[in-house]
């Protein structure tokens, strides 16, 4: 009788050890995207109002889609820079919805017109250079 319960506390142990702790997945630092982009003439040769509507009928409803995870802000950078017009600002601690943002802005105009085209997307997480700090700390 020892012998089993020896084992299944020790079996409960490990399952209670592999999964993920709740207060680490509430730590878990987001991640900050920027998708740099330019607009293009397809994009620069609509009106104002059809702009206005391809964001709210095509863009909107992408945004909302993914909300829960991801949030979205647009901004306008032709006023300072020469080959990024606009960039937007994506934040996320689930990386999957984030890709699912961009496999759904990819099945728009906005990768197929092409209305903008993507310079560049660079990821990264705020200060984690503290958490290495803490964790190296821990480990000496």
């Amino acid at each position: 009788m020892k012998k089993l319960l020896l084992i299944l506390f020790t079996a409960l142990s490990l399952v209670a050890n592999a999964q993920p702790k709740q207060s680490d997945m509430e730590n878990k630092k987001p991640y900050t995207i920027l998708v740099l982009m330019n607009a293009t003439p397809k994009w620069l040769s609509l009106t104002r109002e059809q702009r206005s509507e391809f964001v709210e009928k095509e863009l909107t409803p992408i945004f909302v889609r993914v909300s829960k995870t991801v949030s979205v802000r647009l901004f306008d950078s032709e006023y300072f820079h020469a080959s990024v017009s606009d960039f937007m600002i994506v934040t996320t601690t689930n990386l999957d919805d984030y890709k699912l943002l961009i496999e759904l802005l990819r099945d728009t105009k906005v990768y197929a017109a092409p209305y903008f085209e993507i310079k560049d997307i660079i990821v990264g997480q705020e200060n984690l250079f503290k958490d290495f700090n803490e964790r190296f700390k821990k480990e000496e």
